[in-house]
């Protein structure tokens, strides 16, 4: 079982495996599948007689460019003792080959699987780890810029359908458009950077018996406020959803950063931005999921997100101003 944010766009036949076998030193496949939810690359679950590995094809939002810096950011904190996947490399030394005219690459498998739900406990071991991994990143000299920055969404912004997506919510199109103008006049500079992962959502974070045991899926990883990371995952992580309405979970955020802290405190600034951090995180998944949901083709077997989880997420960080209405 691996993670939910994946599809399969591009199918696959025993001909392409063959292929795939013998690119590397791995053995026989005796088995491979696609993995269905989701909604970025093309992955499958590959079985060799002693090993599992996650075949990941790229697809539409990856840059071939950026593939490297994945590759060798995975590689690195593998090395560092940071429970993720690793990727192979092929025969020829290299990290990524070609598969149905893409890019494609092959990982180790990470036994263990996401929780359905977190508890306020989870939350601070996730914060805990999340700590440690960017400690580690600091001793990684690599460099990608944030190509999914809340301030480089204004042409997604554009490519909207307004029609379409004012159906879900009277005039979404001029909101997100009002609150992305908000953001890049508030946004903050001089915050700590690191490398992030950019992405934790509860999908990508593994359990194993009840305990934590790694992160996956770094395909959005890149330079960025360490800050935001924690913003992101308010968002993603301490929310409870009752049937389709999505309450704040004060505790959540309050054992979230607790455990980070364990690491790093944060400094007065990071607490003083918390908000337009958590707006501008918010808006960039709206702003994803909305252009998802209008132009995901209907031949993708894939399970759509819904974007009016976010308007509401939004509309709860429009509320509110500072640090201190988040934990307290």
């Amino acid at each position: 079982r691996y993670a939910k944010l994946m599809a399969v766009f591009t199918k696959i036949n025993k001909r392409d495996i063959y292929n795939i076998q013998n690119f590397f030193n791995i053995g026989k496949i005796i088995s491979y599948h696609g993995i269905k939810e989701g909604i970025e690359n093309t992955n499958y679950l590959i079985s060799t007689k002693k090993q599992k590995f996650i075949l990941t094809i790229f697809e539409k939002r990856v840059k071939k460019t950026d593939l490297p810096f994945f590759m060798k950011l995975m590689d690195k904190l593998s090395n560092l003792k940071i429970k993720c996947p690793s990727p192979l490399k092929n025969k020829k030394g290299n990290y990524l080959f070609n598969l149905k005219s893409k890019k494609a690459c092959l990982v180790s498998f990470l036994k263990g699987k996401d929780k359905k739900k977190l508890k306020k406990k989870d939350l601070y071991v996730i914060g805990k780890n999340i700590g440690i991994m960017h400690k580690a990143s600091r001793k990684i000299k690599l460099y990608r810029k944030n190509s999914f920055s809340p301030l480089k969404i204004k042409n997604l912004l554009d490519r909207i359908n307004k029609n379409k997506i004012n159906k879900l919510s009277k005039n979404l199109a001029s909101e997100m458009q009002n609150t992305f103008m908000e953001i890049k006049q508030g946004w903050p500079k001089t915050l700590p950077k690191n490398i992030i992962h950019g992405d934790l959502f509860i999908d990508n974070i593994f359990f194993h018996k009840g305990k934590f045991l790694g992160f996956i899926d770094f395909y959005f990883s890149s330079n960025d406020f360490e800050a935001y990371e924690l913003a992101t995952c308010i968002n993603a992580l301490c929310f409870n959803k009752r049937k389709k309405i999505f309450s704040y979970d004060k505790g959540k955020t309050l054992q979230l950063i607790k455990g980070y802290e364990t690491t790093r405190k944060l400094q007065k600034k990071e607490k003083d931005c918390l908000n337009i951090l958590c707006k501008g995180s918010a808006l960039r998944y709206l702003a994803t999921r909305s252009y998802d949901y209008i132009n995901t083709p209907k031949s993708a077997i894939i399970k759509k997100k819904d974007p009016r989880e976010y308007i509401q997420k939004l509309a709860f960080h429009k509320k509110i101003n500072s640090f201190s209405s988040y934990i307290k």
